[in-house]
């Protein structure tokens, strides 16, 4: 599906050919399937529409600029995803993935910010307080991916997630956490 998209130039919209990469990446880990996913920064929704796509069971959909959200409330509903998620308007480096009325913790989350938010990740920077706050939220063994530009390498564990994979497509860096591999 062809998703809307806002008129800034404030997005990085994930190409199609990445992203069914990242989703081959994912699916040795299970994911996304019966999957409770958090999309943080998540733009129109692109990774959390395209987990539900493929089997997720509920998508928390994390974003601060409000004109942004109206286009992704939008895309919900063109691919009739209302009922499987909800929007929340927030800085996602300080509300994380929040759980929801029902308690269940997440098994996948996407942080996928603004790069100029993501140029230092070392301890104390933003990006780690971030995980502190997903370390409760996340089920154990439950999967993190950050994308960052190429010139920025996250470190190998942040307080309860290590690295199990890094990944490069064109400028971009996905690394993939796992809560308890540290």
């Amino acid at each position: 599906m062809r998703l809307l998209s806002p008129r800034t130039q404030d997005s990085r919209p994930i190409t199609d050919r990445v992203k069914e990469s990242l989703f081959n990446v994912l699916c040795k880990y299970d994911l996304p399937g019966e999957a409770v996913v958090g999309d943080l920064f998540c733009g129109v929704g692109s990774l959390g529409l395209e987990a539900l796509s493929r089997g997720a069971e509920f998508v928390t959909f994390v974003e601060q600029d409000l004109n942004i959200i109206a286009v992704l409330e939008k895309n919900i509903e063109k691919a009739r995803f209302v009922r499987e998620s909800k929007v929340i308007r927030a800085d996602a480096f300080k509300l994380g993935a929040p759980i929801g009325a029902d308690l269940r913790k997440h098994n996948l989350v996407f942080v996928d910010p603004p790069y100029a938010q993501t140029s230092d990740v070392g301890a104390g920077s933003r990006l780690s307080g971030l995980t502190d706050i997903l370390g409760e939220q996340v089920t154990g063994g439950g999967i993190v991916v950050v994308r960052t530009h190429q010139s920025v390498s996250l470190l190998d564990e942040y307080g309860r997630f290590g690295v199990i994979e890094r990944r490069r497509w064109g400028s971009m860096v996905v690394t993939i956490l796992r809560e308890g591999d540290k």
